[in-house]
């Protein structure tokens, strides 16, 4: 069983086999997360390397939590922070997607997706994966990594209200897809 304590400890003083271990334990998750905001698996592969490479550099720095029972969230946390950081820097960089200035929302109703939890996790992913890169990515920082609109706007160097318009523009899109999905799993059940 993983001691990650000591394994960490392990990857802090450069031990290779602690850095294995911790590397063959969490590329699972690091890759999740960067899957999240980027389509492609090659540049997948290549993020998350990047990621661990910056997660050894910097374990120093990583804080330890007082209670190590929370010593393994802890640590995803920060390996999620790292990974969706490294994602968001790839995209930017790439400078693919379109920005658009002060955009409105008068025409952008605000609504919830509260039917996600009978979706499987491949049918939810393949419709995040369908939205347009910007809305996938506000989407995946607002409303899985908890970013607030002011830091999306500062990461992405969009206005906030951009933000706020994408986010709405991903849920309406989702909502529709969604939709498309459920008269698609009716049509089957119902033949």
């Amino acid at each position: 069983m993983l001691r990650l304590e000591n394994e960490l400890l392990g990857c802090i003083i450069q031990d290779s086999r602690s850095k294995e271990i911790i590397y063959k334990t969490f590329y699972g998750y690091s890759m999740a997360v960067v899957a999240r905001y980027v389509n492609d698996r090659y540049d997948c592969e290549e993020l998350v390397n990047d990621n661990f490479v910056k997660i050894f550099k910097n374990i120093s720095q990583f804080s330890f939590p007082k209670d190590p029972e929370n010593l393994n969230k802890a640590f995803k946390g920060w390996i999620a922070k790292i990974s969706s950081r490294t994602a968001i820097d790839f995209l930017r960089s790439k400078k693919t997607f379109l920005y658009i200035d002060d955009i409105t929302d008068v025409n952008e109703p605000v609504s919830e997706l509260s039917v996600l939890d009978k979706l499987s996790v491949n049918d939810i992913l393949e419709m995040l994966n369908s939205l347009p890169e910007m809305h996938r990515l506000i989407f995946n920082m607002y409303e899985i990594e908890g970013y607030t609109h002011d830091e999306i706007s500062d990461l992405m160097k969009i206005p906030t209200s951009s933000s706020r318009v994408y986010l709405t523009r991903a849920k309406n899109k989702l909502r529709e897809l969604y939709s498309k999905t459920l008269v698609q799993a009716y049509a089957i059940k119902s033949s």
